[in-house]
């Protein structure tokens, strides 16, 4: 059995599958209560199709980018059941993952994560001649470095991307798709993950990483006064 985990943004989804048939999948809006709620789900998702914990056979998790919370539970969930059912892992990119329910359609797909400060995580990934291919490396950008990026109808998808639709189609006009905000589902994560289990081609648990693409936001603490008589505040 497959168990496929995702906790990437405030959106989480699970799904299991066996022998090409997907057993039970979820997703939900969890803010930021990863922690507390990805492994009740888990438990809840396991009753619902009556299976158990150690039927499972690979783990696959989405690897960022994302937020630092979400996908420090998530990597440290997986690589958990990793390490404790002996079984292998395979780390999905998040965008890549995202941008895979679109695959079908043919044109470039640009999913869209909120980076903070003012930028997005992106990447553009499209299928061609039945081959899906990244076209541009995951990066931050501002929306108008993306936009110089595009040269083509583009969709592009991503809980965040309705809050720069506005600007995307101003700046891109008809090369602009805007996808409906749709929640992600793990199962993709399968899905794009059946290359690599077909030919064994897994992570080291102990050695897979998140993808941050930037470095946490770190307040650094005030320096301390110090008084003449050598005292200090």
């Amino acid at each position: 059995m497959l168990v496929a985990i995702d906790s990437s943004t405030d959106t989480a989804s699970l799904a299991l599958a066996r022998d090409g048939k997907v057993l039970a999948q979820v997703s939900w809006r969890c803010g930021r209560n990863h922690s507390v709620e990805l492994l009740p789900c888990l438990t809840r998702l396991l009753d619902e199709a009556k299976v158990s914990i150690k039927d499972t056979s690979c783990v696959i998790v989405a690897k960022g980018p994302g937020s630092f919370n979400g996908l420090r539970v998530g990597l440290s969930t997986a690589k958990g059941l990793a390490f404790s059912l002996s079984v292998p892992i395979i780390g999905i990119s998040s965008l890549e993952m995202e941008a895979y329910r679109h695959a079908e359609s043919g044109l470039p797909v640009c999913p869209i994560f909120n980076a903070g400060r003012g930028e997005i995580a992106v990447a553009l990934y499209q299928k061609k001649d039945n081959e899906w291919r990244r076209l541009t490396p995951e990066h931050i950008a501002t929306v108008d470095a993306l936009s110089a990026e595009i040269t083509e109808k583009t969709i592009f998808c991503g809980e965040y991307v309705a809050t720069i639709a506005n600007q995307l189609k101003t700046k891109l006009k008809a090369k602009a798709v805007i996808a409906p905000d749709r929640m992600r589902s793990a199962v993709s994560l399968i899905e794009l993950a059946r290359p690599r289990l077909d030919a064994g081609d897994y992570d080291d648990p102990a050695t897979l990483q998140p993808i941050y693409l930037r470095r946490p936001a770190i307040t650094k603490p005030k320096r301390r006064q110090k008084f003449t008589n050598g005292g200090s505040k």
